[in-house]
């Protein structure tokens, strides 16, 4: 959780598996191929049953679509291009943007008016902003151009 004052960005791990799944489900998007759940949560490292939930809210809010039975698995609903870390976490997280009580509404209301306006509503705005300009196929991007640093090693 990132505290912004005022506002309380809060992205779980619910959210940061949405995002790395959607990355796997988005290198492999060409293929047309349905990916399981299994070998998703193998890749990651994490419960199957815990990402099955975060697969049930994406589906849900229509960013990816499913096939039941043996080749079945799921599979992005739209381009890379097209999905948005701010759609991603805004399917999964319950509170992406939490208003926290006043600091100072009943006594100085105008002060509390002056920082909601000045401060917390502008930084709002620009995490919404930052993130709907971040798209699935730039986080695919930034992925592949860290793939295959996990396994060097330098000798002196």
């Amino acid at each position: 959780m990132y505290e912004m004052g005022h506002v309380l960005m809060r992205i779980s791990a619910r959210g940061r598996y949405a995002l790395a799944a959607a990355i796997i489900m988005a290198q492999q998007y060409d293929s047309g191929e349905y990916i399981s759940v299994i070998s998703i949560s193998e890749r990651l490292g994490i419960s199957k049953i815990y990402l099955e939930q975060v697969f049930s809210l994406l589906k849900r809010s229509g960013l990816v679509c499913s096939v039941k039975g043996a080749q079945g698995g799921y599979q992005l609903a739209r381009m890379p291009g097209q999905i948005t870390a701010l759609d991603l976490l805004s399917a999964v997280e319950s509170s992406l943007f939490e208003l926290a009580e006043g600091t100072a509404a009943e006594k100085a209301p105008a002060i509390d008016a002056a920082m909601r306006l000045s401060v917390f509503d502008r930084l709002d705005r620009a995490v919404s902003d930052t993130l709907s300009q971040i798209s699935l196929e730039d986080l695919v991007t930034e992925a592949e151009k860290h793939e295959g640093e996990e396994g060097l090693m330098f000798y002196i």
